[in-house]
């Protein structure tokens, strides 16, 4: 049963007082926000929410949008309806910046909730009105192989074998491309080699790899389903969901050893509900995803959850890696940006030098 939870959207925006990891989290996110009756619609309205999200949340959010909208219609006495759009992170942000409406943003990093929060559709203290930094759920970079491994890859020097073919989003477009591409420069420091060492290791690898101009999701289909390239570097949750899938046969997960903690943000689009009268139910639906029943949700769909006790209790879908963070190692995501995918930067260079024409035909689904 749902009881109503501290509200953590206030009017000025002040942050939800959670410590990290501490079991106070669980307590203070019993259930929703009884708060919100003040301010939804009248009796007998509808309210009408879209979600704009990244290609790996798909059946997560299809799944979490009918355990909400039960909830909704329970305690508010009025239907709701939840549109979902799924596509590359950046391309959803900039279809948000450019008009398109969306009540929430649920994307795969955080310079594309920025992006948003640049244009002021987003407050500019977007991270400090959720805890975790407005990230609910986790996950990390691991490799999709055929079955049974025929390559023998284990490791990310294994994917520097001569003749291996390897599947990767376009860091470009894609929070899973982005998220791969660190990964792979970031394995190479943890281990104590240095930013030449981890130039070199993507300088093998990019001639190898074919980049999907299409999103994760389009990247996942062309491996597992038209059987193209030996390797695919993917989200854990896209990774796991598709091993165990009734499509499951003919790939195996690999997990190296080391790889990122991938934090995907959330943000209510305060522009647009401000516009649409829909900023409660926008601000209830975010704070859903850190109850219980949305975060076990999470961990069905192979997103690692937050809540103390109930990461514990899902730790049987995960295999233990060593995880670093974009903090840890590359000094922040402006540092990221300005360094790797800015024009002529990191990935622009090493792209130039090694593949001339490198961007694989794209039948341009998200």
């Amino acid at each position: 049963m749902m009881h109503p939870i501290p509200r953590p959207f206030g009017r000025s925006g002040a942050r939800l007082p959670v410590r990290r990891g501490a079991l106070l989290l669980g307590a203070l996110l019993l259930a929703l926000v009884a708060w919100a009756v003040g301010l939804a619609a009248p009796a007998g309205a509808q309210t009408v929410l879209r979600n704009m999200s990244y290609d790996a949340t798909r059946e997560f959010y299809a799944e979490f949008n009918v355990a909400f909208a039960q909830w909704w219609e329970r305690n508010q006495n009025e239907p709701i309806i939840i549109d979902q759009s799924h596509g590359a992170s950046q391309s959803q942000a900039l279809a948000i910046r450019n008009g398109k409406m969306a009540d929430v943003a649920t994307l795969a990093l955080a310079p594309d909730i920025e992006l948003l929060a640049g244009a002021g559709l987003v407050p500019s203290n977007w991270r400090q009105r959720l805890p975790y930094n407005s990230s609910p759920y986790t996950s990390t970079i691991v490799f999709l192989v055929r079955s049974n491994n025929p390559a023998g890859i284990r490791d990310w020097p294994d994917l520097l074998k001569p003749g291996l073919r390897v599947m990767l989003p376009d860091p470009r477009i894609s929070g899973g491309g982005r998220w791969a591409w660190l990964a792979a420069w970031g394995q190479v420091l943890a281990q104590g080699g240095d930013e030449n060492a981890a130039r070199g290791y993507l300088g093998r690898l990019l001639p190898q790899s074919e980049l999907i101009t299409a999103g994760a999701r389009n990247a996942l289909e062309r491996f597992a389903l038209q059987d193209e390239g030996d390797v695919l570097i993917t989200w854990e949750s896209e990774a796991l969901a598709w091993a165990a899938g009734p499509q499951g046969k003919g790939v195996s997960v690999v997990v190296p050893p080391r790889s990122i903690l991938a934090e995907p943000p959330v943000a209510v689009v305060s522009r647009f509900t401000e516009r649409s009268g829909t900023r409660s139910a926008a601000e209830a639906y975010l704070v859903f995803l850190y109850t219980h029943e949305g975060q076990a949700m999470a961990a069905r769909h192979y997103f690692r959850p937050r809540l103390p006790p109930l990461a514990a209790q899902e730790i049987w879908r995960f295999q233990p890696l060593e995880l670093f963070t974009v903090d840890d190692l590359f000094g922040g995501w402006g540092n990221v940006l300005s360094r790797h995918f800015a024009p002529g930067g990191e990935f622009d260079r090493l792209l130039d030098r090694n593949r001339p024409d490198p961007v694989a035909n794209s039948d341009g689904r998200g």
